[in-house]
């Protein structure tokens, strides 16, 4: 039997001197503030047996996605690449066209949890280009904090057609073991079938010195439970990650709460073969 793709839906490159990183400083020092490019990244990918991946942008620039772009022309382990245009620009369309032309160009993701307005995401433009993105069949990824939850229902609700998928189970506090509200609101998003979800970024909202598996296993058995093996992505969240816990670390920690709970087809699906089909990625 021929083992299934294993694909890391979810992971950062940054070159530092770009400049155009808004939540980047001197300040923070490591292990975020240095350059992660790939490869860094192919020995990680190597040692824990992942095949491709999907790279998302970090920053809210035009520019880094064409640095993206570019790095997964020359990087066959990346698949996919998730970039950023303005919801709001008046020239979306034509550069959502042009984007669309690019080989490896899968999906846009607004930084939603940065925004000042909590809102954004129902303002007419943004609305009008969510629809934009469903009728061209592009993914779309949801960058929110629990408290955005609501307002991303109403959106989803209005473009029933798109391609979505939450990245990072939508940031709940698992190191304060906050979990009532998200639960409600991650129920209410999981009802739509075209929301997807990333069991993603849940570490870094951990105890960042002592989480443990356990600590996780109720927030990704709520989604497990909700989304289904069918509409879950496994995603490493690399480098940001590397705050609480290595890459190898990550993946272990994911596959202790997860594995014992799906069938061998399903794990398949979770692994890989849903960021596949979800994307579109031709591996």
């Amino acid at each position: 039997m021929t083992a299934a793709l294993v694909i890391d839906a979810h992971h950062h490159f940054w070159q530092v001197g770009r400049g155009d990183y808004h939540w980047m400083s001197p300040g923070m020092g490591q292990p975020l503030y240095r350059d992660y490019l790939p490869d860094d990244l192919a020995p990680l990918l190597r040692k824990s047996g992942v095949d491709a991946t999907v790279v998302v942008q970090a920053a809210q620039s035009e520019a880094e996605t064409a640095f993206l772009l570019d790095l997964a022309a020359r990087t066959p382990f990346v698949a996919g690449v998730v970039g950023w245009l303005d919801m709001e620009d008046a020239r979306f369309g034509a550069k959502l066209d042009f984007l669309a032309q690019q080989p490896k160009f899968v999906g846009l993701r607004p930084m939603l949890q940065d925004l000042a307005d909590d809102g954004y995401i129902l303002r007419p433009k943004a609305l009008a280009n969510l629809k934009r993105l469903a009728e061209c069949g592009i993914a779309f990824d949801i960058l929110v904090h629990p408290r955005h939850l609501p307002k991303v229902l109403r959106a989803m609700e209005t473009v029933p057609d798109l391609k979505a998928v939450v990245d990072h189970i939508a940031k709940p506090d698992i190191a304060s073991g906050a979990f009532d509200g998200w639960a409600a609101d991650m129920t209410a998003l999981a009802s739509l079938p075209n929301v997807h979800c990333k069991l993603s970024g849940m570490i870094t909202e951990a105890e960042h010195r002592t989480w443990k598996p356990s600590d996780l296993k109720p927030y990704i058995d709520h989604v497990t439970g909700l989304f289904g093996p069918a509409r879950l992505m496994f995603g490493s969240d690399w480098p940001v990650c590397l705050q609480a816990g290595s890459y190898a670390e990550t993946l272990q920690a994911l596959r202790a709460v997860l594995d014992g709970r799906l069938s061998d087809a399903e794990r398949d699906a979770v692994y890989g073969l849903n960021a596949v089909r979800f994307y579109g990625l031709a591996v």
